[in-house]
């Protein structure tokens, strides 16, 4: 039986490697929030290229009503129950923590998302942190929803306090 792995392994790793290879021109990913143990958050965070950086859009449900931390984290491994298997904040250029309009920050701080009395909580905003190809790609890793405010200064996780929702960020289909 172990003969038979080899020769899959290898293919499936060429396979993954042409999908997120970095001259590959994604201009559009998605990622299905799923709820950590314990949790309610449910919904959809869509990256798009767009001029001037990468548009995020994100459409949640489930939270408690305030700000919540919002970040990109270093892996796609949602595979736990806290959700810590996803790393820490997706930061290839090895900066400090900070807001999404800092100067010094980590790409993948995104700021905070604000939940209304209902729990739900829309909108979308251009990063010019991330993209969808090269160095910065967030494709294959997760983004997060924190239970707590970012304070944007904290270094390393601002304060953000526990992980409670996160999807894994695959190629979405072009229209």
């Amino acid at each position: 039986m172990k003969r038979a792995w080899l020769g899959v392994v290898p293919a499936l790793v060429i396979a993954v490697g042409f999908a997120v290879a970095p001259g590959k021109n994604c201009t559009k990913a998605v990622a299905v929030v799923h709820p950590a143990k314990g949790q309610a958050v449910s919904g959809v965070v869509k990256f798009e290229k767009s001029d001037g950086g990468t548009k995020v859009s994100w459409d949640l449900a489930g939270l408690t009503p305030g700000k919540h931390g919002f970040h990109i984290h270093e892996f796609g491994d949602c595979n736990c129950d806290d959700l810590k298997c996803t790393g820490g904040h997706f930061n290839p250029d090895g900066k400090k923590h900070g807001g999404p309009t800092a100067p010094e920050r980590h790409a993948g701080d995104l700021g905070n998302i604000e939940a209304d009395a209902k729990g739900m909580s829309k909108g979308e905003m251009v990063d010019k942190g991330i993209t969808l190809s090269g160095d910065h790609s967030v494709v294959g890793r997760a983004v997060i929803v924190h239970a707590k405010e970012d304070d944007l200064t904290t270094d390393p996780t601002g304060n953000a306090g526990d992980r409670i929702a996160s999807g894994v960020i695959g190629i979405a289909k072009e229209e």
